[in-house]
């Protein structure tokens, strides 16, 4: 059979996490990838575990793994096999040492982190502790569930487990590094113990020998008694034996002073070398602290610049519609490691400057530790500040007077104790020019544009989630303050933003930070009018910010293409439909944005369009805009349409020569829905009935208003000459689960309280006296002739149902908003009547 290594190096996704969980510490994977064939090939499963005089043959194991490891890594050669050579040596000498216990520990590499297996559950400090049979243990458990693994990834009928995830091989990535940065910082530590009790050992000599000779350097020991400090470049003093010789004769005191002077100088060679191997330790450790400093923020860059700000990105998109976020579980779980090991290493870093100052040596120590004290602040503070994020955006599109919510998160608050002191966050909202100057660190003196009422929000722990928040549920703007625009832009492209902050303390008040943080742009409107346009604003500002703009600069032009994407993930948010925009579709509505002919829409791949061509100039003859247009038929849809655009029943996107050449080679009666053109959020009905007056009727229009009164599939069912849906689908087919039911003749509708009910019906007067179409069921001319009181009625949605007050209760006038409001009811006052369709009317 194939080796189970080379399969195993074929897993991928999920299989693969699983099969790198079952290295670590205890056994680096490198050791299975280089011996691999050897430890495949020895009897692990003829040892029996429980039988201690089976320790032979374990042991003999054991030293035939560190025999081939030693034999594999003096066959390395080049300058990648000398690294390798060094990590598989020092891997061979800690089993020698360890007896099979901690292959990994603190070597150049380590594992993957990763719960050790059950099996392997081995701590450590003590890990098989001189017992060859654990290491046994652990390999059998390694082999079972490789075999495992490569057995389901073969037998597997989807590709699932064994899709490559370039997600998962980021996360690996990340994950393998905090392994390392685990060992390293455990090896620090180790190193930072070794240099204390070494330095605690220099201490005591240094004053034992100061006791020795009876106070010699009396300065010196002195300090270093009363100080517990030392210092060993000060030069003992003469000492006090020395003042003793002049009592004695000539002979014995020349040969009591050569002792002393052997004693004194051998003293001070010890304490020179001592001091020398202190130094060294010290600049080890800060050298070693350098290193875990600079991939700690290599590895920061990453969480921070990459996946924080691509979650950003999701949530951004997910404003205009597209898929939602994602949570930011996975992402805390890397900062909280991120601030554990900064915080481990800070630590360390404050200790080791303890030890220099408690016994001065001169040299470059302080210096290094100085700066890696500075980087280390510098590196919390980029993780604190980048980690106080909005997890709930408050509403883009922001109406004065309305309540509204917003959820901000900061994902180091647990691991920092932040929560045992809860920090208030304050909301603002600011402008654009506001926004700008705060990021260029220009004093803003706590200006604002308005004001926000219910502003402040003490952070919550959640003990269960471990989150650490502050929920703003009742938020409302009471009033916005506006600025000087420029031209031709209205109130409803001003962009607005609202500002977060707070300030906390980290480790008891020694770090003091204060944070701040921007919400996605808003738009401030006064009245339910604006909203249309204040959405486009939005919209493109979300689709198009590049990352790491100035606020809140968007490209004034943008491809094509770009804005197809924008537009079709919008209309399936709209709609709540999976039935996006087709490629037809997007033809349509280019001809109808650049007023062309071309049918193909490679012709427009290249084509860019303005923000102006998109929402602020009217279309060709129309008095609204492309996008003002767009959005009343995605209003349309989802209030009253969608299960019919979901049943592929409304064409909708074809103009009425389009919907003509469709028609003409079908059956009498066919019909189909499409846009209307002349009116906003218009859908109408057009079909071929070949009279002796015309071929083509298009019905007027019909508009939210109409639906309203009668739905639309109960509109198609009244007009019992609508027989086949394009292109050949029966009518009730596609509807009849859509009428609303009728009660039958047999069975009239009793009087309630003497009151009769009366039924509305829609006809079309002018179709029937065309077409001589005489109703089923002897139904009398009466029945479709238009009630003299219903006189049809062109403009319903001239004045929203309950206006929205311009005054605010506050009695501010804002002019602007309310010259807005007025442009837009003139404009529908201006929408010519179209004496092209043929009315209908309820009778």
């Amino acid at each position: 059979a194939m080796a189970v290594w080379i399969q195993a190096q074929q897993l991928q996704g999920e299989a693969l996490r699983q099969m790198q969980a079952l290295y670590g510490q205890h056994f680096p994977i490198e050791v299975r990838h280089y011996l691999s064939q050897w430890i495949e090939s020895q009897a692990w499963d003829s040892i029996d575990l429980d039988n201690p005089q089976e320790n032979v043959k374990a042991t003999q194991l054991l030293e035939g793994l560190i025999q081939e490891l030693q034999k594999k890594a003096d066959h390395q050669v080049g300058e990648d096999g000398f690294l390798l050579k060094i990590k598989l040596g020092h891997y061979a000498t800690q089993l020698q040492v360890s007896g099979g216990s901690q292959i990994g520990s603190a070597g150049p590499g380590g594992g993957v982190p990763a719960p050790c297996p059950a099996e392997a559950a081995l701590s450590l400090q003590n890990t098989y502790d001189r017992c060859p049979m654990e290491l046994v243990r652990c390999i059998r458990h390694i082999l079972y569930h490789e075999q495992r693994l490569v057995r389901e990834a073969n037998n597997s009928p989807s590709p699932a487990g064994s899709l490559v995830d370039a997600m998962s091989q980021k996360h690996l990535q990340i994950n393998q590094t905090f392994e390392e940065l685990r060992l390293i910082t455990q090896d620090s530590e180790n190193e930072l113990k070794k240099l204390q009790q070494t330095q605690e050992y220099f201490i005591i000599q240094y004053q034992e020998n100061m006791r020795l000779q009876g106070g010699w350097g009396a300065g010196g020991g002195s300090r270093a008694r009363g100080t517990g400090s030392a210092n060993p470049n000060a030069a003992p003093c003469p000492p006090a034996q020395f003042s003793q010789l002049s009592q004695l004769g000539p002979q014995e005191r020349l040969s009591r002073e050569t002792t002393l002077q052997q004693k004194k100088a051998s003293l001070e060679a010890w304490l020179h070398r001592e001091a020398q191997t202190l130094q060294q330790y010290r600049v080890d450790l800060a050298e070693k602290h350098q290193k875990t400093l600079q991939l700690l923020r290599k590895q920061q860059t990453t969480i921070l610049d990459d996946e924080l700000i691509q979650w950003k990105r999701r949530q951004q998109l997910a404003g205009n519609g597209g898929p939602p976020e994602g949570t930011l579980d996975v992402l805390q779980t890397w900062c909280e490691k991120l601030a554990e090991i900064i915080w481990q290493n800070r630590q360390q870093i404050r200790r080791a400057e303890h030890l220099c100052q408690q016994l001065p040596i001169s040299g470059p120590v302080e210096e290094m530790l100085s700066e890696l004290n500075g980087t280390i602040t510098d590196i919390i503070s980029a993780l604190v500040t980048s980690t106080f994020i909005i997890e709930k955006q408050p509403p883009q599109v922001l109406k004065t007077q309305t309540k509204f919510a917003a959820t901000v998160r900061l994902l180091v608050g647990g691991k920092l104790n932040v929560h045992m002191n809860p920090p208030q966050v304050k909301a603002t909202i600011i402008s654009e020019q506001q926004a700008k100057a705060l990021l260029k660190n220009e004093s803003t003196r706590n200006e604002s544009s308005g004001e926000i009422l219910n502003n402040c929000c003490v952070m919550e722990y959640h003990q269960a989630t471990g989150t650490l928040s502050a929920h703003f549920r009742n938020m409302s703007l009471k009033r916005i303050k506006r600025s000087d625009r420029r031209g031709a832009e209205s109130v409803t492209e001003e962009k607005f933003t609202i500002l977060f902050e707070s300030q906390f303390s980290v480790g008891g008040n020694e770090l003091v930070f204060q944070v701040k943080t921007l919400s996605l742009p808003v738009v401030v409107i006064v009245h339910g009018s604006q909203d249309n346009n204040a959405t486009a604003t939005v919209l493109w500002d979300n689709a198009f910010a590049e990352p790491g703009r100035v606020p809140f600069a968007v490209p004034d032009k943008v491809q094509w293409p770009q804005l197809c994407e924008a537009l079709n993930m919008k209309f399936k948010a709209e709609v709540q439909s999976s039935r996006g925009l087709t490629k037809e579709n997007l033809v349509f509505l280019a001809q109808k944005l650049f007023n062309s002919t071309s049918s193909h829409l490679e012709d427009y791949s290249s084509t860019t369009v303005s923000w102006s061509q998109f929402n602020r100039e009217n279309l060709p003859g129309r008095n609204y805009t492309f996008w003002q247009w767009f959005d009343g038929v995605m209003e349309v849809l989802k209030k009253h349409l969608k299960p019919h655009w979901n049943d592929g029943a409304i064409l909708g996107f074809v103009n009425k020569q389009q919907a003509h050449d469709l028609l003409i080679n079908k059956p009498d009666g066919t019909f189909l829905l499409r846009f209307s053109d002349s009116e906003i959020g218009g859908i109408t009905i057009a079909w071929k009935f070949d009279s002796s007056e015309r071929m083509f009727w298009n019905l007027m229009p019909f508009t939210t208003r109409d639906f309203s009164i009668r739905s639309l599939a109960d509109r198609l069912g009244d007009l019992s000459y609508l027989i086949y849906v394009f292109p050949d689908r029966p009518k009730d087919e596609v509807f009849s689960k859509y009428y609303t039911p009728v009660l039958c003749e047999s069975t009239p509708a009793k009087a309630v309280d003497g009151y009769v009910k009366p039924q509305i019906k829609q006809v079309v007067p002018e179709f029937v006296s065309a077409s001589g179409d005489s109703a089923p069921g002897g139904a009398t001319y009466m029945d479709q002739a238009p009630s003299p009181a219903v006189c049809s009625q062109p403009h319903y949605n001239m004045y929203a149902q309950n206006p929205d007050a311009v005054l605010d209760p506050e009695g501010d006038f804002d002019l602007d908003d309310t010259m807005d409001v007025a442009r837009h009811v003139e404009e529908l006052l201006r929408r010519p009547m179209d004496s092209q369709w043929i009315p209908h009317a309820q009778s």
